[in-house]
């Protein structure tokens, strides 16, 4: 017997096993075609595209359902450049000072460098907070539970979401991100998590071939 309020799970599509592949294999090749972009257009992007992502996020599963995050879309000109001039900051002592010799030639093959032009030409910037305090209710200021798995798997279904809208996206985490908390107006018990850019590629986009190189089943998965 529970001894919680509890109601019935929806149903789920009684597919057969042969379309449950099918399926699954569909979505794996439409995720597969998702590359990290660095060449955006400044092609907006509507309002309930993002509106409908982030609610896709927002739905992940989280420790304690406390739902530790926050996503903040960031808008205006002036905002914008305000995140690239602070990234690009972060982003030059990194390159120049921070960055250990193996790391930089890790970095090497997917031509990274200080520059963050896309934080001001791509339409759509959010700032990932994940909070240490809150839970799922207005005013709540729990502890909460494991943050940055729950905010992980959130950013991840925000990425497919986007994707499968189709945008493409790219992940920035310049380190230290306190200047998006600044920016944001976010509270000191919120950290950020990411920066993730979404938008139009240009049509001249290109995608560092050393990206498309990607682990095979089984270096990845085992069955035990």
């Amino acid at each position: 017997m529970k001894d919680h309020p509890a109601t019935p799970h929806p149903p789920l599509p009684d597919y057969d096993d042969a379309e449950r592949v099918a399926r699954a294999e569909r979505f794996r090749d439409h995720m597969s075609r998702r590359r990290t972009v660095r060449d955006y257009s400044d092609r907006p992007v509507p309002r309930a595209v993002v509106e409908a992502a982030i609610l896709t996020a927002g739905g992940a599963p989280s420790g304690a359902n406390h739902q530790p995050w926050f996503f903040a879309v960031i808008e205006t000109a002036e905002t914008r450049r305000r995140v690239r001039e602070a990234a690009e900051a972060e982003e030059r002592d990194f390159y120049a000072t921070k960055a250990p010799q193996e790391w930089l030639n890790a970095l090497a093959p997917l031509g990274t460098d200080p520059d963050k032009s896309f934080l001001e030409t791509a339409p759509v910037l959010i700032a990932v907070f994940a909070q240490r305090r809150g839970g799922p209710r207005p005013g709540d200021h729990k502890k909460n539970y494991y943050v940055a798995e729950s905010v992980g798997i959130a950013t991840g279904l925000l990425i497919a979401a986007l994707h499968d809208a189709g945008l493409a996206t790219l992940t920035h985490t310049p380190a230290p991100m306190g200047f998006l908390s600044e920016i944001c107006g976010r509270p000191d018990d919120e950290k950020p998590f990411l920066l993730l850019v979404a938008g139009h590629p240009t049509e001249d986009a290109t995608v560092p071939i050393a990206a498309l190189d990607k682990k095979p089943l089984d270096q990845i998965a085992a069955w035990v």
